[in-house]
Parts: C-alpha cells; sequence; structure tokens
C-alpha cells in the first residue's frame, strides 16, 4: 500500500536559479518516512529512547524536473525488505497540478542496537506483514 503526505514548496527553499534546491529534497523525504512510521504507530523518538536507532545507510536519488516556489506536491512512500536486515523506501515526490513525476528515490536503512549493530526489531519487521 502507498502512503501520501502532502506539501507546498515554501519560498526560502529555493535557490537562486528559483528551483527547489537539492538537498531540500532529503527533507521532503524524510518527513514523509517519519510521517509514514507515525501512521503504522513506529514512534521513532520512542525508539531512540529505548537505544535504537533507525540509520539510513544509502541514498538513490533521480531528479526527474525541478520544483518551484509554490508547487503543491505530495511524497509517496512504500516500505519493503530488503535484507534480513535492510529496509528500503520507495520514495516518489509527484507534482499535483499535473501527476508529474519530478523525483524518483531508494532509501535503504536498519535499525542499529545500543552497541552499534545492525538488527531489525519487532517495530520494523511488523510492517512487513501488512
Amino acid at each position: 500500500m502507498t502512503y501520501k503526505v502532502d506539501f507546498k514548496v515554501r519560498d526560502y527553499e529555493c535557490d537562486i536559479q528559483g528551483i527547489v534546491n537539492n538537498s531540500v529534497y532529503f527533507n521532503y523525504l524524510e518527513h514523509a518516512r517519519h510521517e509514514f512510521l507515525l501512521d503504522k504507530k513506529v514512534d521513532f523518538a520512542a525508539l531512540a529512547e529505548q537505544k535504537i536507532n533507525l540509520v539510513v545507510i544509502r541514498s538513490e536519488m533521480d531528479y526527474k524536473d525541478s520544483l518551484r516556489p509554490g508547487d503543491a506536491f505530495y511524497v509517496e512512500v512504500e516500505l519493503r525488505r530488503a535484507s534480513r536486515i535492510k529496509f528500503a523506501f520507495h520514495q516518489k515526490i509527484i507534482r499535483a497540478r499535473d501527476e508529474k513525476l519530478m523525483l524518483d528515490a531508494i532509501v535503504t536503512g536498519t535499525s542499529v542496537n545500543e552497541k552499534g549493530r545492525p538488527y531489525l526489531p519487532p517495530e520494523i519487521t511488523h510492517l512487513f506483514d501488512e
């Protein structure tokens, strides 16, 4: 199932060329992932308090076109298992007015325990059963 978060480009997110700065897309993707996890009852902050840290280990982003000030858009999020200890968020940024794909991304992560060892806790593994 695809999860969706709506956004609107704010002027200060744009660079001198009048387009969204490429680094800002990371923020959009991260916010959408956190909203996805909260919707699935996975509290990122609560996990960190338990010494379980979700970490990004790889980001792949294909920029297709540029968002501009005032553009309404949404970020789609799909979670897939990548291996025994890795998960991958497949994410798309789509401009709302014409449904144009602006960015296609895969963000791979894992979680690490207090000793820094990677593993997937039940809070994450149960998401693959849905």
